[in-house]
């Protein structure tokens, strides 16, 4: 692992950019400043590298950054409706970022903070712990709460995120990285021609402001069947509700082995042109998968690229939105004396 200066902060701290190699020569390169994944370097079926996230050259573009490139979401990913939920008999008021609604933590999010680094001696080939202190009141979430996150890079070209988490108060946590990938490389064109599967046979649906509805409705034929391969762009043109109120896909899949304590496969994308094959694995119950349809050609990106609208795809594995207002969700409560505990894989092959 190597490290070198990506920038500093307004009140003067150096952020740092790691790079974890392995043998293949893949690398991840992940700044503290958001925990976040700023690039990854992968073949093609011609051994080619190119780099498949989307994301920035400079600091200055992670800071200024609304679309969360590569940045670790919390304490809640998603939405939550209203920016209210009610925890141990009481009401907590969060910030309303997303309209009336709460998005990815508030204002400042996990994306936006100082995560602190340590080594560890470890006989993996590249491994790299960064931590947060969340504390008490935080973005209007109660308890003090303690993060890691454990970035890995295999020799099986997986890049690894073990989270874990423990709370001094009653809290909500629901941690995901929000990478934008594009598997024919960061600068080349929307992700349309992608085949995705989804190991998913329902979703749950939204309302306008995009806070599920409560329904688990599946997916058999509608444009969110993602069951066997599909590209992503044959049906998102179409006019159904889900897809209107969203401008294209921005939706939880309820994932058919998730949430059961194990690590299972939720999605596969091929990218024809490359051969470049992505896998997510993960411990969550959901998956949100999000086309990019917001994205506006106004982010300069790396290398003087700007993003336009659906250049990239999201793969976040989660728990559902608005869990803290649906009771018959999974739970995102975590108590004191609890750990809270999470696992998801991206790895990535050729075809």
């Amino acid at each position: 692992m190597t490290k070198k200066e990506l920038g500093r902060t307004a009140d003067g701290r150096p952020i740092d950019l790691y790079t974890l190699t392995n043998k293949n020569g893949v690398e991840a390169r992940i700044s503290n400043y958001g925990a976040t994944v700023v690039s990854l370097q992968i073949p093609d079926r011609n051994n080619r590298f190119a780099d498949v996230v989307l994301g920035y050259d400079s600091l200055k573009g992670y800071v200024d950054d609304n679309a969360y490139f590569g940045g670790t979401i919390g304490r809640y990913a998603n939405r939550i409706a209203g920016g209210r939920f009610n925890l141990g008999g009481m009401t907590y008021a969060v910030a309303r970022n997303d309209g009336e609604n709460h998005l990815h933590g508030g204002f400042q999010g996990f994306n936006k903070v100082v995560w602190e680094t340590e080594h560890i001696l470890n006989h993996e080939p590249s491994v790299l712990p960064l931590n947060y202190l969340s504390k008490d009141g935080e973005e209007g979430y109660p308890g003090h709460l303690k993060v890691q996150l454990i970035y890995t890079l295999t020799e099986h070209n997986e890049l690894r995120i073990d989270s874990t988490a423990t709370t001094d108060q009653e809290t909500l946590i629901n941690l995901t990285n929000h990478s934008y990938f594009n598997l024919a490389g960061h600068s080349a064109g929307d992700i349309l021609s992608h085949e995705l599967i989804l190991h998913a046979d329902r979703f749950t649906p939204v309302n306008a402001t995009l806070i599920p509805t409560g329904e688990l409705r599946g997916v058999q034929g509608t444009p969110f069947d993602f069951q066997q391969a599909a590209a992503i762009g044959d049906r998102i043109h179409e006019t159904d509700q889900q897809l209107v109120f969203a401008k294209g896909y921005d939706h939880n899949w309820v994932l058919n082995d998730g949430g059961k304590g194990k690590i299972s496969l939720a999605a596969q994308v091929y990218e024809m042109r490359s051969g470049r094959v992505l896998e997510v694995s993960t411990t969550e119950p959901g998956i949100q998968f999000y086309s990019g349809n917001f994205l506006d050609g106004t982010a300069r990106g790396k290398e003087g690229r700007t993003y336009n609208r659906r250049d990239g795809f999201c793969l976040e594995p989660q728990h559902f939105p608005d869990s803290p207002n649906h009771p018959e969700f999974p739970s995102a409560v975590l108590r004191p004396g609890e750990r809270y505990s999470s696992t998801t894989i991206y790895k990535f092959s050729v075809r």
